[in-house]
């Protein structure tokens, strides 16, 4: 690789502080993540025994369909979950913040907001075409 091949990169100053965002977000990520999936795997029933077996039968629907949608989001949740990790290992190997298309610094304050961005907003916007 030539030397003007070298990406810039931010400071191991920067990528800690980045780190500490990342552990936190992990860290409220992990409890949610624990609130959905208690959610859908929960299959106790609301107090509905005793009721008349239409709204019993509604209950049930909605619930399917809450338990459905909890389900879904637990699964983007992991996925986020996996995507905030990722960002831990491209810290450790010094290329976090690096755009993988364009090759820029991805600006510091989209990845306070978006830890685990791996596009600039450049790039991003270059998909979308």
């Amino acid at each position: 690789m030539a030397p003007e091949d070298i990406k810039v990169r931010y400071s191991d100053t920067d990528l800690a502080t980045f780190k500490e965002i990342i552990l936190d977000k992990i860290e409220k990520c992990k409890k949610d993540l624990e609130l959905l999936q208690s959610a859908y795997k929960n299959d106790g029933n609301n107090g509905t025994d005793d009721t008349s077996p239409t709204f019993k039968a509604f209950e049930e629907g909605s619930e399917t369909m809450s338990k459905e949608k909890n389900r879904q989001l637990a699964i983007r949740q992991e996925k986020f979950l996996r995507d905030l990790k990722n960002g831990l290992l491209r810290i450790e190997n010094k290329t976090y913040g690096i755009c993988r298309v364009t090759g820029k610094l991805i600006n510091p304050e989209r990845l306070k907001l978006v830890p685990h961005a791996t596009l600039s907003i450049e790039a991003k916007n270059m998909q979308k075409k």
